[in-house]
């Protein structure tokens, strides 16, 4: 029998484990699936806005999967360090699957980016789905009238809609309630999505970008001279050669730009074509304003600086100019890249493909695709690992690998492995907190946003 760990519960981590035991080339093979968090889903349960129900729904495919007999959750263990370093998990199965993801934001590397109320959007995402490593956080919001987020992907279009909703709107959505209580509380008026390049590069897809003018009283403003710059927004013939997301982009821009600004209370402004070259600050040391250098495109697709510069006021500025991988400790790592070094998803150490070790998700290929394109590359992955089965499994493991964590210094460490039964008490504890907020007329789940309450949720006995 084939014994496979998968580190991380997201959907490359969960997609592998999948492929793992639906494939028929290599009968018996069981998977553990180990996450740092004592609840499954990755990102699909932390990086997803919570009014995108559509979106999250995903988690019940997950869950299907997670309940194969074949497949085993286990939450808050942690791979790497003195508790449970790499090599030791090795020894404890036959082949480990690292699907750890990209978990660092990138830098804006302008002056001013230390000043207080200079984040990334990453954690405010965070803060707002029930992150417990983001528990505790402030991000002042009763202190601030404008925002600016720096980004034009999805990521920076989830994050300038909850500026700009209102909280009564997001009560009946499952987001933590201290983040709830903060956006009730908010002052923000204007919120400021800003791009270095045009219109037709934006990164977001139509339907996030056109939900931004579905807001009760909340008027969108563009700047019909910014969006001309653009070549494919002027010129129909450049416009049919884009891609079709680009073309509707435009299309949703177009109208805004015809309509003028509505709504009577918050509002959101779509800029393009500039590009932040220094955060302002104040007396107290926090922003007040960013300093954007206006560009205009090069001919080759890129865009070039002007000379001339616009400060835009803000008291909270989100950086999203996406994410860089972390190096998992114990594997090697590509700097330049931010992925592990592989070979069709056979880790690679010295040039050489490291028996047993294999990536997935974008710890292998970077941040990039989208939920589904995590299905295809765990799929190469795992046939790689199943080529190498016939050796893989002449390694004698030394039993159940839970009762060796349980062993390995994980309970010396304070660390007790959060099975599904654990994590199937979490929901009702959630599902529980929900009724008693009574936030919405059908009482859905609320999060628990913090470590020691998830723990103790985990722990309690379930009827």
């Amino acid at each position: 029998m084939l014994r496979v760990a998968v580190v991380g519960s997201g959907p490359s981590g969960v997609y592998a484990a999948q492929t793992l035991v639906e494939q028929r080339e290599v009968p018996g093979v069981r998977v553990d699936v180990l996450d740092r968090l004592p609840a499954p889903y990755g990102l699909v349960r932390y990086g997803v806005a919570p009014d995108h129900e559509k979106i999250k729904s995903l988690q019940g495919s997950l869950r299907t999967v997670l309940e194969d007999d074949r497949i085993r959750f286990l939450g808050h263990v942690e791979v790497g360090g003195a508790a449970l370093p790499t090599a030791r998990l090795l020894e404890l199965y036959h082949a480990v699957v690292y699907c750890v993801g990209a978990a660092r934001d990138r830098m804006l590397g302008i002056p001013g980016e230390e000043l207080a109320g200079v984040r990334s959007a990453t954690a405010f995402v965070s803060w707002y789905s029930g992150h417990p490593d983001a528990a505790g956080e402030s991000f002042g919001l009763g202190g601030v009238e404008s925002a600016v987020v720096v980004g034009a992907g999805n990521v920076a279009v989830d994050v300038t809609r909850i500026l700009a909703r209102g909280a009564a709107e997001l009560a009946p959505t499952d987001m933590p309630q201290p983040a709830l209580g903060a956006l009730a509380d908010s002052r923000v008026r204007a919120v400021t999505m800003i791009a270095r390049r045009g219109p037709s590069q934006g990164r977001f897809t139509t339907k996030e970008l056109r939900e931004l003018g579905t807001l009760p009283g909340v008027g969108i403003r563009t700047d019909p001279a910014e969006l001309a710059l653009d070549p494919a927004y002027a010129d129909p013939g450049a416009a049919a050669a884009l891609p079709a997301v680009a073309r509707r982009n435009l299309e949703a821009l177009r109208g805004w730009a015809a309509e003028g600004p509505g709504g009577q209370g918050r509002s959101i402004a779509l800029r393009f074509y500039l590009r932040p070259v220094e955060i302002l600050g104040g007396p107290d040391g926090r922003v007040r304003a960013v300093r954007c250098e206006r560009t205009a495109p090069d001919g080759r697709g890129g865009v070039t600086g002007t000379g001339r510069y616009e400060d835009l006021a803000a008291q909270l500025v989100l950086r999203s100019v996406g994410y860089q991988g972390v190096p998992p400790e114990g594997l090697p790592f590509d700097p330049v890249r931010g992925t592990v070094p592989h070979a069709a998803g056979r880790v690679l150490r010295a040039g050489r493909a490291s028996a047993g070790e294999y990536v997935a998700g974008w710890i292998k290929r970077g941040p990039s695709g989208v939920i589904g394109t995590n299905r295809p590359c765990a799929k190469e992955t795992v046939s790689s690992l199943l080529q190498d089965a016939g050796a893989l499994a002449r390694r004698e493991l030394p039993g159940d690998p839970l009762d060796a964590l349980r062993a390995a210094g994980l309970r010396a460490a304070g660390l007790r492995p959060v099975e599904w039964p654990g994590w199937l008490a979490v929901e009702a504890a959630e599902a529980e907190l929900g009724r008693a907020l009574h936030r919405s007329p059908a009482h859905g789940p609320v999060k628990i946003p913090d470590w020691p309450t998830l723990l103790a949720a985990s722990r309690t006995p379930r009827p």
